[in-house]
């Protein structure tokens, strides 16, 4: 399996509420992403950061093997969430993959 880790800031002229409202939208859209795409075994989106974080948002995803996880990074779902919800509200993205078992 790939777990697939991404961390984001959230672009600083946004206020808190705008952050929440972003937040919650990037995670529907995101989680989502399992009841259209084959392969993802978990997918979930954390945006409760606390005060220690070093990151506004937080996607925390398994894929049952690189196939599937290369896969979602073309899937016109994905690329939508990417292009049209995350990137114009976030920045600062550091990206973790790794394979388990």
């Amino acid at each position: 399996m790939i777990r697939h880790i991404v961390a984001w800031d959230f672009r600083e002229e946004y206020s808190e509420d705008e952050m929440r409202v972003y937040g919650e939208e990037i995670k529907k859209e995101l989680e989502n992403l399992k009841n259209l795409i084959d392969g993802i075994v978990s997918i979930n989106v954390l945006t409760n950061a606390m005060f220690s974080s070093e990151a506004d948002i937080l996607l925390d995803s398994v894929f049952v093997d690189e196939d599937a996880y290369k896969a979602y990074q073309t899937h016109p779902e994905h690329e939508r969430v990417g292009t049209y919800v995350v990137r114009p509200r976030t920045c600062n993205r550091k990206c973790f993959d790794y394979y388990f078992e």
